[in-house]
């Protein structure tokens, strides 16, 4: 039983870990993150220090190290080689970052609150989106990041599902954001529903919207409504096109109109 609960704890570690490095890997230092660097059998020359803005820390036995745009793994390389060369004998080098800069990402879009974000620390999308107020009513169901690829002039967009993030919990479509990320959330099609519903107004609308679940956003039907004499009236390229009689089971889509009349009796 003890093996096994042991088994089960070093396995929960290695997951720790492995999420800990996806946050770290692709991190470049710069001015103002706070490093804790640790020489392996050495404690006089474990320490901890703020890069400066010319990316420089100071450290013992060989001075000055710029470090500057390496990642946490590249800086504890060219410690070790610095050290090496007529100081220790093969060092062991690790460079944890202990507070991170203050990082800027801009988020847009379908946002309570749009704007330019300082993020102290390792931030996640779904982070981002609830300091900016949370989703506004007409958000779609994507995010794109807009990124920097490392070392390129390019740039990768990345498509984040929220329904998925947020409705279902598929945890992997929940991104760490890097330093000059643009984040825009898209704004859904909208579906109109007017007549005799408790809330007239207009409601986003994904793929598989019916008549039914557009009718229950807008509060469901009045006492006065005639149910079975719903019409929808659709744009098209040669202008309206209108449904009659249409059952709640019909699939509507962004700019259709729902017209739910008075019941006769």
């Amino acid at each position: 039983m003890l093996r096994y609960l042991f088994a089960v704890l070093l396995m929960l570690g290695l997951c720790c870990a492995t999420v800990l490095g996806a946050v770290d890997d692709d991190y470049r230092l710069g001015d103002g993150d706070i490093l804790k660097v640790t020489v392996y059998g050495h404690a006089d020359l474990t320490m901890t220090s703020r890069v400066g803005s010319d990316g420089i820390i100071p450290f013992p036995l060989i001075g000055q190290v710029d470090i500057g745009g390496l990642t946490a793994a590249q800086a504890g390389e060219k410690i070790a080689a610095a050290l090496a060369d007529g100081y220790l004998v093969n060092p062991q080098v690790s460079v944890f970052i202990e507070q991170f800069r203050n990082r800027k990402v801009v988020v847009m879009g379908e946002v309570q609150q749009p704007g330019l974000y300082e993020l102290p620390g390792p931030t996640t999308l779904l982070e981002l989106i609830s300091q900016a107020g949370g989703l506004a009513r007409e958000a779609g169901k994507f995010a794109s990041i807009h990124r920097k690829s490392a070392g390129e002039d390019a740039e990768e967009m990345i498509q984040v599902d929220l329904k998925q993030l947020m409705e279902e919990g598929v945890r992997d479509q929940d991104l760490v954001l890097r330093d000059g990320d643009n984040v825009y959330i898209a704004r859904a099609g909208l579906v109109y529903v007017t007549g005799h519903v408790n809330k007239p107004d207009s409601y986003p609308v994904d793929d598989d919207s019916t008549v039914l679940m557009m009718v229950t956003k807008a509060g469901g039907f009045t006492n006065l409504a005639a149910k079975g004499r719903i019409k929808v009236v659709r744009k098209t390229g040669e202008g309206e096109e209108t449904f009659e009689r249409v059952p709640l089971s019909m699939t509507v889509q962004p700019d259709d109109v729902i017209v739910v009349p008075e019941s006769y009796f």
